[in-house]
């Protein structure tokens, strides 16, 4: 474990303060007025810090493992108002719970040293290609959150018209599964313009290619037999958030797979 007794540091720490903070509110205090307030006060300090570090490396902030932790922690509250305002649907409170989540690697577990940018991730698809993913990797968390309620048979829905837990995982794979193509997509261009071919067969790119063809898995299934077998498709959902883990984490952080993106730790 290690403290960073930084300004980002300290940002990254107030930020996850703030989302279990607001958490506490919502969840154990029942104070949503003030839960809504400690949720934006830690994105706030999320956007600081992400700021911040931009300044300081003199880059989009998100090469290392480090710095897309940040980036999670930040987009997890967009994300959150786009499920609930447009989507209709519930548990705010496990997305302020989750943003501390994904703050914790970056506050304690991966080092925040600025690197240098490397020649072939100064290009113009760099940000765009990283920010589709994460606010797909979000939504398909909150899925796989709603999945897992389904699964132990706890509701979620807190407000009248609200879909049920199978119905609002649904909705939100719906929604990011149309970005973890875009960043397919984007990745392959960026490598035909960085080293000359669409496709290398790197460990990462397998991977993103694996979670994609597991959520196609998931609306085949759904598609012919969700109805009957509902607790199944929430199972699909959380498989699919266990291989987005694995390509963000076990990928870049095991020495068995080494490929181009290694320069994520």
């Amino acid at each position: 474990m290690e403290i960073k007794y930084t300004i980002g540091g300290l940002l990254v720490y107030m930020a996850m303060a703030a989302y279990l903070a607001a958490f506490a509110a919502m969840v154990l205090l029942r104070r949503r007025r003030g839960s809504e307030i400690l949720y934006f006060a830690g994105f706030a300090l999320a956007l600081a810090g992400f700021i911040y570090r931009w300044q300081q490396v003199g880059h989009v902030p998100m090469q290392n493992l480090f710095e897309v932790f940040t980036c999670l922690g930040l987009v997890i509250y967009p994300i959150s108002l786009f499920c609930h305002r447009v989507l209709k649907v519930g548990g705010r409170g496990a997305d302020m719970l989750i943003g501390a989540v994904v703050l914790f690697p970056a506050g304690f577990v991966f080092s925040a040293e600025p690197q240098h940018l490397p020649p072939a991730l100064q290009s113009r698809l760099f940000a765009p290609h990283v920010v589709v993913y994460m606010l797909s990797y979000m939504l398909m968390a909150k899925a796989a959150y709603h999945a897992f309620v389904q699964i132990v048979g706890k509701g979620v829905a807190t407000e009248e018209g609200m879909p049920d837990a199978e119905e609002a995982s649904y909705m939100m794979v719906r929604a990011g599964f149309p970005l973890l193509v875009l960043g397919l997509v984007l990745g392959s261009v960026w490598g035909k313009l960085s080293w000359g071919d669409y496709w290398g067969w790197d460990p990462k790119e397998l991977w993103s290619l694996a979670t994609m063809l597991v959520y196609v898995g998931y609306f085949h299934f759904r598609y012919m037999f969700g109805r009957r077998y509902r607790r199944i498709n929430s199972v699909w959902a959380i498989a699919g958030m266990a291989c987005i883990m694995i390509t963000l984490l076990w990928v870049n952080l095991s020495k068995i797979f080494m490929g181009l993106h290694s320069y994520a730790t």
